[in-house]
């Protein structure tokens, strides 16, 4: 534990509003924003100065049965000790340099001004059990609407490989679940491929949602009320809720929308999907990337009850 409360996980499907649930929880001014340190992509991810340990899959599954190195590593992270050199014998190009200097001078100045670590990071959804009673993380799961959710899955081109987690047999011991998606391994149907993945952590998320750490935030409903919402948020994370941040999470979420084409933005030497935006707006914006047959088959692809 750092600072006056314990570290932060925001996590939920990639397109689930992560970033933008971190980031407005970041406008306290009391967290340090880690950003996507499972993330197997460099960057964000594979830099051992955030987290020194291997990761070998997306939707990295960590548990008690295998959670050394992990438990070290992510325990370093949490206490915002960063690792210069174990970064410098990985990483030595220009970009990471900045990126070491980035995070190294955030997590010392976050310790000595007694900061809370905030770790951004959707591919740790379904170790959010172990992030909540290891070590110690107030845990929030963002969930997006499924339409929603496909739609911007679609208009990024992106599709998912069911293998990185089939390939993981503690994540499927402690969730059966997760072989449903078997029968969709090499498809080329990337609807029924990303719906499938929906309704499969959607149901690891209900059992999640036992435990006491853990709370599961709907993105649409946070959208409609941001400032409302928001202020709730910041409280069951033991955050203050200051004039400051009222106006920032307002600013944020009240913004015209002005989507870069790849629907991301960099912010500093972090690549987040987080922009500013009008958030009741954004509720919509997945009319125009579906047909309605599109929208009627994502619906009955995940209309089964939880």
């Amino acid at each position: 534990m750092s600072g006056d409360g314990p570290p932060l996980l925001v996590t939920g499907l990639p397109r689930s509003g992560t970033s933008w649930a971190g980031k407005m929880l970041a406008a306290s001014g009391r967290l340090v924003y880690v950003n996507e340190p499972l993330n197997p992509e460099h960057p964000p991810g594979r830099c051992p100065g955030v987290l020194n340990a291997s990761v070998t899959h997306r939707f990295q599954y960590i548990c008690p049965d295998d959670e050394e190195p992990w438990l070290a590593a992510f325990s370093r992270t949490v206490a915002l000790r960063y690792g210069h050199l174990a970064e410098l014998r990985r990483n030595r190009r220009p970009r990471d340099l900045a990126r070491m200097a980035k995070y190294g001078t955030a997590f010392r100045l976050g310790r000595l001004l007694r900061r809370r670590a905030l770790l951004d990071d959707p591919f740790a959804l379904f170790s959010a059990a172990w992030f909540s009673r290891r070590l110690g993380c107030r845990v929030v799961i963002m969930v997006r609407d499924p339409v929603a959710f496909v739609g911007s899955w679609q208009r990024l081109g992106w599709t998912v490989y069911f293998h990185e987690l089939l390939e993981q047999p503690l994540l499927v011991r402690d969730h059966p679940c997760v072989e449903e998606l078997r029968p969709l391994v090499g498809s080329q149907d990337r609807i029924a491929k990303a719906a499938a993945l929906w309704r499969v952590a959607r149901r690891v998320t209900a059992d999640l949602a036992a435990d006491p750490g853990i709370r599961v935030v709907g993105y649409e409903a946070l959208a409609s009320a941001p400032l409302e919402g928001f202020r709730d948020l910041y409280a069951w994370c033991g955050l203050p809720w200051t004039p400051r941040a009222a106006h920032r999470v307002g600013a944020a979420c009240t913004a015209p929308a002005a989507a870069p084409a790849s629907g991301f933005a960099w912010n500093g030497l972090s690549r987040t999907a987080f922009r500013p935006m009008d958030s009741r707006a954004a509720l919509s914006s997945y009319r125009g990337r579906l047909t309605p047959d599109e929208v009627s088959r994502i619906r009955e692809l995940t209309s089964a009850p939880v």
